[in-house]
């Protein structure tokens, strides 16, 4: 069955890659550098800031981009990536990897002893390169558990739990295992950390939104590091996730190594980085001494111009050797440094890919945590799990599920995350956060209801909370009859009256928010779409409105996507479709409304077309839902 089970998942990842290499090369073969820049796969123009010697026989180059700073870029620790000269020849091209990235500055790792001629004339840009580390990456790891289940043998071998994760065995618990009581938890918190603590191969977490997921977490692996002492690894799928943790954790007082590259600049995580943590090691002034001196005698290398003799030419030789072989001392020094610091850490944080980085690539760990677990591709989850002999994952099923490039990839079952499988499978692994600290009750039942059997309970704190006395916690304000009708705009569809209509609406509520609200109190707003063209309308709608531009750092204007994991006190949906079909397209995933629906706080207001809607049951038993809870109004009162 397993062997079966990981071929499928082999051939489904390579439907996936091929469709994601279609999809980059038609971005980038015919496109130009501005075209591609515009993507976001793309620095052009840059400026070369500094190299230093590396690792091996690796040059270190510091870059910058010196212009169009403000556009969205996909540049990432761990990626692959070109320098180009300006003219595109495809001799001037030198190809790297980036091993760090923050704000308009990458230093990139080049395998070679110096840059080529052609970089120092003309413009240079970089490219980013098709990701073929990752699926390597997650191949490899999928053919290492295929094989590990057919070999069913060797030490510290994980085959039992592969079984589990694969359905053929089920998850142990220890019967009578002594609790660990911490006092800010709630019961379904305490719980939780209780099945993590009793598992031998496997827990689930089953985080709904606003139940204090990562505290959870946070807590499960501070007990189990002081019950076991044994180095945890951390990961998600995310940087920004992976970020969470490492704070939080470094912020509970343990010991956390973040492996990669944060994607946000703090010096609280940089200093949780390898590259941080080694430069204040003691033994890093020797590195440092040794660095400089082979700099001076690479530098004097270079001195010598192109066309010199056979004895200069012996002698630049001579300098570039003598400046490798101490650069192979300090290999050896800083390679003594790294394995000390990972040695002493508590916990390993890292990405799903991350977790074979080079530094960490051969460790093993008795138990793995993978957090938002909900969002994580299946194989990419597999190079962590090889590594480990428990697995706790943390997520939650009916929210957001991965981003699968291939159709068919996705028909067949690539977007069913391991999280998904393992928690129907292993129901008694599963543990539920019953208690949510963000929503109000009325917001949080509709969702409580259909996602969650009822089991959601809001804390005292959140559960009567209004954004003043007389106000409604939820309104479903309904265009039917109204005219709105949708447009389509290329692949997405729009619907610019909705969006005149919600402005209207969010203007009437701010004018009377204005009137209880200092500058500084003012409740924060999020307005969600679906769909990026009706997002692009809203955008200009709002830029268009003087009213709404006084409260512009209020309000956030996105897609439903970006604000997972995120919360307003205010949360407007633009449902956008209005057929006479009835066709709703992909509003039929109903776990983005999900989403949507759970980010407000105070006040949620879903602006929709009802006979549009209504095809679906999820929404015909929600518009009902807002009636019983006098919810429900028609656009007409406000035309």
């Amino acid at each position: 069955m397993s062997a079966l089970y990981f071929k499928k998942l082999l051939d489904l990842l390579k439907i996936e890659r091929e469709e994601d290499q279609r999809n980059y090369q038609q971005q980038t073969e015919s496109s130009s550098a501005a075209e591609r820049r515009a993507a976001g796969l793309t620095w052009y123009p840059i400026a070369i800031r500094g190299t230093e010697m590396s690792r091996g026989d690796y040059i270190t180059v510091e870059i910058e981009r010196t212009s169009h700073q403000d556009i969205p870029h996909q540049l990432r620790f761990g990626a692959s990536c070109a320098l180009f000269s300006n003219h595109d020849a495809k001799e001037d091209r030198i190809n790297g990897t980036v091993t760090h990235a923050v704000g308009n500055i990458v230093k990139i790792s080049f395998r070679t002893e110096e840059l080529p001629d052609w970089s120092r004339n003309g413009k240079l840009g970089i490219d980013l390169l098709f990701d073929d580390n990752s699926y390597d990456e997650m191949q490899k790891a999928l053919k290492e558990a295929e094989s590990s289940f057919e070999s069913a043998s060797g030490k510290g071998s994980n085959v039992r739990l592969i079984k589990v994760l694969t359905g053929e065995e089920t998850p142990a618990f220890k019967e009578a295992f002594p609790g660990f009581n911490i006092t800010l938890l709630n019961p379904s918190q305490q719980a939780a950390i209780n099945k993590i603590l009793s598992a031998g191969d496997l827990a689930i977490v089953h985080g709904p939104p606003g139940t204090g997921k990562t505290t959870t977490l946070v807590q499960a692996i501070k007990a189990l590091y002081q019950r076991d002492k044994k180095q945890i690894l951390v990961v998600a799928p995310s940087n920004t996730a992976v970020d969470l943790l490492s704070e939080k954790l470094a912020g509970e007082g343990m010991n956390v190594l973040r492996v990669g590259n944060p994607a946000r600049v703090s010096e609280s995580l940089m200093s949780l980085t390898l590259d941080s943590k080694m430069a204040g090691h003691s033994r890093m002034k020797d590195a440092k001494k040794l660095k400089k001196q082979a700099a001076e005698y690479r530098n004097m290398a270079h001195k010598y111009k192109r066309n010199f003799g056979r004895a200069e030419q012996e002698q630049r030789k001579a300098l570039f050797n003598e400046a490798y072989k101490i650069m192979r001392e300090v290999d050896h020094t800083e390679k003594f440094i790294a394995d000390d610091l990972i040695a002493k850490a508590h916990v390993i944080t890292a990405t799903l890919v991350g977790a074979n980085h080079y530094t960490v690539r051969n460790l093993k760990y008795d138990t793995l945590v993978i957090d938002e677990a909900g969002q994580a591709l299946e194989p990419a989850c597999w190079i962590p799990v090889m590594k480990a002999q428990k697995v706790i994952l943390a997520g939650d099923h009916f929210q957001l599920s991965p981003t699968i490039k291939s159709d068919e990839a996705a028909r067949q079952g690539l977007g069913t995350t391991l999280l998904e499988k393992c928690a129907a499978l292993h129901p008694e692994a599963v543990a539920l956060l019953e208690e949510q600290y963000r929503m109000h009750e009325r917001i949080m039942e509709y969702s409580s209801g259909v996602f969650y059997n009822n089991r959601l309970k809001a804390h005292p704190s959140v559960a009567g909370q209004l954004l003043f006395p007389e106000d409604v916690p939820l309104s479903f304000v309904d265009t039917a009859g109204c005219g709105f009708n949708e447009t389509q705009e290329g692949t997405s569809t729009t619907n610019p009256e909705e969006a005149t209509f919600l402005c209207k609406h969010l203007t009437q509520l701010t004018e009377a928010l204005k009137l209880r609200y200092t500058e500084d109190e003012f409740p924060s707003i999020a307005v969600v779409s679906p769909y990026k063209q009706q997002i692009a309308v809203l955008r200009e709608t709002f830029l268009n409105s003087p009213e709404l531009q006084s409260f512009a750092g209020k309000i956030s204007v996105n897609t439903i996507d970006s604000f997972q994991g995120q919360e307003r006190d205010i949360v407007y949906i633009s449902m956008t479709r209005s057929n006479p079909e009835g066709t709703i397209g992909f509003l039929s995933d109903i776990r983005r409304m999900n989403v949507a629906m759970t980010r407000a706080r105070k006040k949620l207001v879903v602006i929709g077309d009802s006979a549009t809607l209504s095809r679906l049951p999820f929404y015909s038993d929600f518009i009902r839902y807002a009636e019983n809870c006098d919810a429900y109004q028609s656009a007409w009162e406000y035309v």
